[in-house]
């Protein structure tokens, strides 16, 4: 068999030599030890939590050693792809705060090792094609969608392994006479790596997540080149995590049977290959069965990404939250580093698990109050003010009405060992912050069960004539203390719970009225601070209001 001359019968319009390609790309200039990592999506219009859980792995990896992140849009499926798919990944990333260093943008492309969008690579990869070709190591393949599926029916029939090998392959050694034929006919045709692997040998590696392991050798004669001259994902991968430097691949762990096909071609193309980390797939808990499943884009609305956003999660504590899903000890270091940026966590592939990582949307819950705990009034309006706006916007004129008003009720328990943790998402802002609006107070005058009606009136008439909104926590509740004896509630709590027979009730029910009058309901933050916010007129007003209602 003459290659170059098949080479040339089937890609006569290459000119370039892979040496020409590779002088395009030079070696990177990095410091010794650091990691080069990219995020590959394909432009499906759909962006899920596996896209960002894999993304922060490529990121940390970079960034913690000095290396680069970058992003390359894998369209090689026409099929997939949908319009807008492009800057839905690029929005997706970009509102999840992961910086590439390069790559795809909005505005074309960034930096020196592009194209970074695989489509516009057709020359490049058809270029180490026709290199393969000429070496005899591959070759085209005829076979129709209908011969292929009677294959596979026979080696369903006769229990064997599927795919396109031995007596299968029956492209792979045809006389040059028969391949001419079907090209003067203009037969559409793939073009298939020859493949010299066995099934009965094992290649030895070591995954950076899953860590030694013997993986069966490929035998298949995987397609490189599809009919329309588009490389499959096995060989466009390849060629560019070569040329891009790519020294990490961050994947799912639904890729490892893919992993013998990968190594062969760096093989066979006589590069060295990227490490590999296959993540572990991300599970929960059925509701109905009990038992776990892979979250399901069918099943579960937490799997996309528009969803965070929609529902308010701040995307810190996503990533934190991930990062507990990653590394196994990050719980225990955020505990020790509770004011520390999530960056400055020693990230390591060792620490992950390899086997299926449990999502547990109520733990996110948890994680999400505590990282809001840890900010400032400032931040969380910034969050809550851009929120609202795009879900919000009655209430985001509110907030942002008087917005000293809103910081200062939002400062309200921040800062020390153990702040206030009231917010899981910005959509819980309206519900908090509700009725220090006079548009959307709606009380609840329901008072403690041992207070009366009359009780009640009378501790908001003597309250109205005591109150100062300059009094500091303490000195409002020495006025509670004080209204207390005088209505037969006992002053002391320890007092009351000694003799509860000798008082109607404790200070606490004195105090919960003035707070159900103020706020409207039993639960709010420190009412003597909230009541300095509303100022002396405001108070008086909703005093005199739950009066009336009583």
């Amino acid at each position: 068999m003459d290659y170059k001359h098949l080479a040339e019968l089937l890609l006569p319009h290459i000119h370039t030599t892979p040496e020409e390609i590779e002088a395009r790309y030079p070696k990177r200039e990095l410091p010794e030890g650091a990691k080069v990592t990219r995020m590959g999506p394909s432009p499906t219009g759909f962006m899920h939590l596996g896209n960002l859980y894999g993304a922060l792995v490529d990121e940390r990896l970079a960034h913690q050693s000095g290396g680069v992140f970058y992003l390359r849009i894998e369209d090689t499926d026409k099929k997939r792809e949908v319009e807008g798919g492009v800057q839905t990944i690029i929005e997706a990333f970009s509102s999840f705060c992961l910086p590439f260093d390069e790559g795809a943008t909005l505005e074309g492309d960034n930096g020196a090792y592009g194209p970074y969008r695989q489509s516009q690579r057709a020359e490049i990869y058809q270029t180490f094609v026709k290199s393969l070709i000429e070496r005899g190591m591959a070759y085209p393949c005829f076979c129709t969608e209908e011969e292929l599926a009677a294959a596979h029916a026979e080696q369903e029939k006769n229990k064997e392994n599927f795919g396109y090998y031995g007596k299968y392959a029956v492209w792979r050694d045809r006389p040059m006479e028969d391949i001419e034929a079907e090209l003067k006919k203009g037969t559409p045709y793939v073009v298939r790596f020859r493949s010299e692997g066995s099934i009965e040998n094992k290649i030895r590696h070591e995954d950076l997540v899953k860590g030694k392991m013997e993986v069966t050798e490929n035998d298949q004669d995987v397609v490189i080149l599809k009919s329309d001259g588009i490389p499959t994902y096995h060989f466009a991968h390849v060629v560019d995590d070569h040329l891009m430097g790519t020294t990490v691949v961050v994947r799912g762990e639904e890729w490892l049977a893919t992993l013998p096909v990968h190594l062969q071609l760096f093989r066979a193309m006589g590069w060295k290959a990227p490490k590999y980390a296959h993540t572990a797939q991300l599970m929960k808990l059925d509701p109905e069965t009990g038992g776990k499943r892979k979250l399901s884009k069918r099943k579960d609305p937490e799997l996309a990404l528009t969803f965070y956003e929609q529902q308010g999660y701040p995307v810190p504590a996503v990533l934190e939250y991930l990062m507990t899903l990653l590394n196994s000890n990050f719980e225990e270091w955020r505990r020790a580093n509770p004011d520390l940026p999530m960056n400055d966590f020693p990230f390591s592939t060792k620490k992950m698990s390899g086997s299926g990582a449990l999502f547990d949307i109520e733990k996110l819950h948890d994680v999400s109050k505590n990282v809001i705990s840890r900010m400032s009034a400032d931040t969380v309006y910034d969050y809550i003010a851009a929120w609202s706006e795009q879900n919000d916007k009655p209430f985001h004129d509110l907030l942002t009405r008087d917005p000293a008003f809103s910081k200062a009720y939002l400062a309200i328990g921040r800062g020390g060992k153990k702040p206030r943790k009231d917010l899981a998402l910005w959509s819980d802002a309206k519900g908090y912050m509700d009725f220090m609006f006079d548009e959307l107070f709606q009380p609840d005058y329901t008072m403690p069960e041992r207070v009366s009606a009359e009780d009640a009136k009378a501790i908001l008439a003597d309250f109205a004539g005591v109150f100062c909104e300059t009094d500091t926590p303490d000195e409002f509740f020495e006025k509670m203390k004080q209204i207390a004896d005088k209505h037969g509630y006992a002053s002391d709590t320890k007092a009351y719970k000694a003799n509860p027979e000798q008082y109607k009730g404790a200070v606490g029910d004195v105090s919960m009225v003035v707070r159900v009058a103020v706020a409207g309901r039993q639960n709010a933050p420190d009412l003597q601070t909230v009541m300095g916010i509303l100022g002396r007129d405001k108070v008086l007003e909703r005093l005199d209001r739950c009066a009336k209602a009583l």
